[in-house]
């Protein structure tokens, strides 16, 4: 556990907290597409957290709820680059950090239907932000961050099946505790 905890630790020192919607990268591609999600600590903690409440869930949510996520993320990218506004999609990006966190440390297990509705909202804001930093038409970006936000979402129940298998549930809701007080960090960067 302690070696899971300081691996989590160190890649976050290693990236760019909070800083994933710049705009200062270079969007293009699919390959750019794929890099932006695993490029900021908002991406990771979030998608992670996703499956590790899934895992926690159990049953058909470990498929819906990142499948929702996905699929709304992408919805929330074309409404980007239609040009709809939406306030704060920063401030709902870092709540969804600390939301998802608090569910999984706390053990909240919902059921699979509003599991998906929440999972979906802030998933739309993710996609907001992204189809906000690109021109409209930019597809194979879009099919890059998904897929990598997919993958993420395996890393997230893989570390919860191994926590909630090896450890135990006190492992997957203390990662849940670690989400919200990176969350907290976030929003005082």
């Amino acid at each position: 556990m302690r070696s899971t905890l300081m691996c989590m630790a160190l890649s976050g020192s290693l990236l760019d907290p909070a800083f994933a919607h710049t705009g200062a990268e270079q969007i293009n591609s699919f390959a750019s597409g794929i890099a932006h999600p695993i490029s900021g600590v908002d991406h990771i903690l979030t998608m992670v957290t996703i499956g590790l409440w899934s895992v926690l869930a159990g049953g058909r949510a470990m498929w819906v709820w990142p499948s929702a996520f996905v699929g709304a993320m992408l919805i929330g990218y074309a409404t980007a680059t239609l040009g709809l506004q939406v306030p704060f999609v920063e401030a709902a990006i870092w709540s969804s950090i600390a939301v998802l966190g608090l569910l999984v440390a706390i053990g909240v297990k919902a059921p699979v239907w509003i599991g998906a509705a929440i999972a979906g909202t802030f998933a739309f804001f993710h996609g907001h932000a992204h189809g906000t930093e690109v021109a409209p038409g930019l597809t194979a970006y879009a099919s890059g961050f998904a897929l990598a936000t997919a993958g993420l979402h395996v890393v997230g129940i893989g570390l919860g099946l191994f926590a909630d298998g090896r450890i135990g549930k006190g492992a997957l809701r203390t990662m849940g505790g670690l989400a919200v007080l990176g969350a907290l960090g976030l929003m005082v960067a």
